[in-house]
């Protein structure tokens, strides 16, 4: 996975070079009976999916795309977002989609099922063709036919992932826009499924909204990027990072614009909006037909309570295949739900238990207090999960503390 260890630290961190290297540091942990987890070279701390106090397994040497042919890419699972799309552009493509975390590895960014706002596409998770990985014997597997459903969006459960095999489409460059919009004209005219990449921010008390979106630009395809935009775009995205940082409360509506007006670039340059992770924050995966009625009554409830709760972050993506992925088997929308400390701890759990009300499934980058009783209610592929974790790491050499709580033993 890619993150940072948790902050008690591991008690032991192997960094291994190559493929061999992984099998070798598995081996070993068997032999001493002690647990993995992997981390990479994320910079950008998943939640508690990777916290030990035995064995961390820095995956970060695994780096470098290893082919690109004509509709794929072949690469190591510890590059990263960043790395992976620069090299992509080199030779005219891109992914899919695009997450968040730039800095995140693609062996991270997949097995957590991070989205990126394409409503067509589906997640980064759900571009992947083959996972080659190694599991909890050691052993060196390509995971291809049924059981890559559950390698897809694995959560560091089932193995190291060593490389992948992800689709990739045209680079085309995009020209961004926002603008201000009632969030019931937005829903009423389709508008977060209707262009290549879309997101607002929802100030649920006003019902006001911020939508973004981004079309592919066929007057500037191919176009040297404009050092004055790109300045302007950088400015504008320090003001908006420390808006949409939860620093800023509901009165500091509207947030600042993220782009200069007329920017254009490739996606990987100019839609994500990095930010710090947030151990207060919480993400859940809602179906997408239901996204009004549920943003109404998570408005109610905050309100009758007497709560202030900050806008809103919404994307929708496609059904996944993915079989725990938080979006799997129907079209999703994605609501992003920020707190501040203890002091807000109520208004976070209220959110939660709203979203989940609404047969939300929360997104495993975030906190929440999901065992294996609620995944089997809300996973039709649950089992077919434990099938294969128990063929690929059946003396569970990569658990934890909490993966055990969420996923069983």
């Amino acid at each position: 996975m890619s993150t940072d260890a948790a902050a008690t630290g591991p008690r032991r961190t192997d960094r291994p070079l190559d493929e061999a290297g992984v099998a070798t540091a598995v081996r070993r942990a068997a032999e001493r009976g002690t647990s993995v987890r992997p981390t990479g070279a994320g910079g950008r701390a998943p939640g508690p999916l990777v916290r030990t106090d035995d064995v961390l397994l820095d995956a970060s040497a695994l780096t470098g795309v290893v082919e690109i042919a004509e509709d794929t890419v072949r690469v190591r699972g510890g590059e990263t977002v960043a790395g992976l799309c620069t090299a992509l552009a080199a030779s005219g493509r891109t992914l899919a989609t695009v997450p968040d975390a730039p800095r995140a590895t693609i062996a991270g960014a997949t097995g957590l099922g991070m989205y990126g706002g394409a409503p067509a596409a589906g997640s980064l998770s759900d571009q992947v063709l083959a996972v080659r990985l190694v599991d909890g014997r050691g052993q060196v597997r390509e995971i291809t036919g049924p059981d890559l459903d559950a390698a897809r969006c694995g959560l560091g459960a089932l193995g190291v992932i060593t490389a992948l095999e992800l689709r990739t489409v045209a680079l085309h460059r995009l020209r961004v826009h926002e603008q201000a919009i009632r969030f019931a004209d937005l829903l009423a005219d389709g508008l977060l499924h209707a262009h290549a990449w879309t997101e607002c921010d929802v100030a649920l008390h006003t019902g006001q909204a911020i939508l973004r979106w981004a079309e592919p630009d066929p007057d500037t395809d191919g176009a040297a990027p404009d050092a004055r935009a790109g300045w302007g775009q950088a400015v504008s995205r320090l003001a908006a990072s420390w808006w949409s940082s939860g620093k800023a409360l509901r009165s500091s509506w509207p947030p600042p614009p993220r782009w200069a007006p007329g920017t254009t670039g490739p996606p990987h340059e100019v839609l994500p909006d990095p930010q710090p992770w947030d151990p207060d924050l919480a993400e859940w995966a809602v179906p997408r037909e239901a996204l009004g009625a549920v943003l109404r009554e998570l408005g109610a409830a905050v309100a009758a309570r007497g709560h202030e709760l900050r806008p809103v972050r919404v994307r929708t993506g496609a059904a996944e295949t993915g079989l725990v992925h938080p979006g799997s088997g129907r079209d999703s929308a994605y609501l992003r739900i920020r707190t501040r400390g203890p002091a807000e701890e109520p208004v976070r759990r209220l959110a939660c238990a709203v979203l989940e009300d609404a047969a939300g499934r929360p997104c495993w980058t975030t906190r929440h207090e999901w065992g294996p009783d609620e995944l089997a209610v809300s996973y039709p592929g649950w089992a077919a999960f434990r099938e294969v974790r128990d063929r690929l790491d059946p003396d569970r050499r990569f658990t934890d503390p909490h993966l055990a709580s969420s996923l069983g033993p």
